[in-house]
């Protein structure tokens, strides 16, 4: 297909594939720990969380190293790159045990923290910025459905028992099938560039300028509070399940995937408000957003924290309806915030910042959230989310109130 041919759909619908294909290789972890709790009894919650913990810290390293390469050598080789380091890696995982498993998952972790700057590049040079929360909003569909999926699929290969080892063979191979259509079909840029209309939107924000905004470090700091909220859930929900919620192990692993189920209608519903909010004089004003859903988060892992005898069901549900209040917001964040900050000469360093930045506390979400729940238990690692979102909630709003005092008295 001729270059000038690929339109904006298919771009963004091979992007939203191929980044859901990531996710066979990263949901598997969350998936198997169960699995290498039974298999290996040297293992605990701790010591995998730790293992979580460092491959977040090289996913977070990543991050900030891969946004501005993505920025100066082009999205999509950062993209195949991304998505070849995850197959291999997996591969090595599979064949290993519990010393090998550390080296494995933190190689995993950096070479696909490149996927997600190289698609906002990609992104930020086919997109006009009026569109920028919907075209996002789309292709951020992809590491919540493709976790969805994978999930389900992960969970279907435990219930078949074919083992934690067969488990990260099996999205290896997966994965390769993904990619092969990706490398022949996706394209870097556009034949004519898009021409902004310079009345009606801001300029982009070039690299020099980009680290002297407060605003943008106010949503870098956002980030860290919300990521380590989400990767919780990534990290630990079908263990979570299993041992508090009493579901079977491929249940557990299935029953996980209604929080990037529900994630998915939050993310198009904040892409679409997100692009009304958004204004050419201050796109961050989508940010407004954001407070009321880490509020409603918080009230929900305050019920999952404080209220006894809660069904199986039930569970599950408030699992769903904290991945609807949470991760819409979260989209905004390294998605159309990072688009406003950046547009189309920075976006993937703004994106991988804003996301490296959040994947630092992502960190916690790991070894600290593990060794809460080993020692204290699940209400007490609920609990001390539940504060954590409401203390987000409630800076933000803060933050944003005096932002909007200021730029009012100018």
């Amino acid at each position: 297909m001729p270059l000038k041919a690929r339109p904006l759909w298919l771009i963004l619908l091979l992007l939203a594939v191929g980044y859901s294909g990531f996710y066979l290789c990263r949901s598997s972890f969350s998936v198997a720990k169960p699995l290498l709790l039974e298999a290996f009894p040297s293992l605990d919650k701790t010591k995998l969380g730790f293992i979580a913990s460092v491959g977040t810290f090289l996913y977070a390293l990543g991050k900030l190293f891969h946004g501005p390469l993505a920025d100066k050598v082009g999205g999509k080789p950062l993209f195949l790159y991304g998505m070849l380091g995850a197959i291999l890696f997996s591969m090595m995982f599979g064949l290993g045990g519990p010393p090998f498993f550390l080296l494995a998952w933190a190689g995993n972790r950096f070479v696909q923290s490149a996927g997600w700057p190289g698609m906002v590049r990609i992104v930020s040079q086919w997109t006009p910025r009026q569109i920028y929360g919907r075209s996002m909003a789309f292709v951020s569909l992809s590491y919540l459905f493709g976790d969805f999926v994978s999930r389900l699929l992960l969970g279907y290969w435990v219930n078949q028992k074919v083992g934690w080892s067969g488990l990260f063979t099996y999205s290896a191979i997966g994965l390769v099938f993904i990619s092969l259509p990706i490398a022949l079909l996706l394209r870097e840029k556009p034949e004519t560039p898009i021409v902004y209309d310079v009345t009606k939107f801001t300029p982009s924000t070039g690299r020099s300028s980009l680290f002297k905004r407060p605003d943008f470090w106010m949503v870098c700091m956002l980030s860290f509070c919300v990521t380590l909220l989400r990767e919780t859930f990534n990290e630990w929900t079908p263990t979570y399940l299993t041992e508090f919620a009493k579901l079977s192990k491929g249940d557990a692993g299935q029953a996980s995937s209604i929080f990037p189920l529900f994630g998915g209608v939050s993310v198009l519903l904040m892409g679409y408000l997100g692009d009304k909010f958004a204004k050419a004089d201050s796109p961050s004003q989508r940010l407004k957003l954001i407070p009321v859903g880490l509020l409603v988060s918080g009230v929900l892992l305050a019920i999952l924290a404080f209220v006894p005898g809660l069904s199986s069901i039930s569970v599950v549900i408030l699992v769903g309806a904290i991945a609807f209040a949470l991760i819409g917001p979260y989209s905004l964040l390294a998605g159309a915030t990072s688009l406003d900050f950046g547009g189309d000469q920075s976006a993937a360093t703004a994106s991988g910042w804003i996301d490296g930045v959040g994947y630092f506390g992502g960190i916690i979400s790991g070894m600290g959230i593990g060794e809460i729940a080993q020692l204290w238990g699940w209400a007490a690692a609920m609990g001390s989310l539940a504060g954590l979102s409401i203390f987000a909630s409630s800076a933000l709003a803060f933050a944003l109130n005096v932002q909007s005092k200021k730029v009012a008295n100018l």
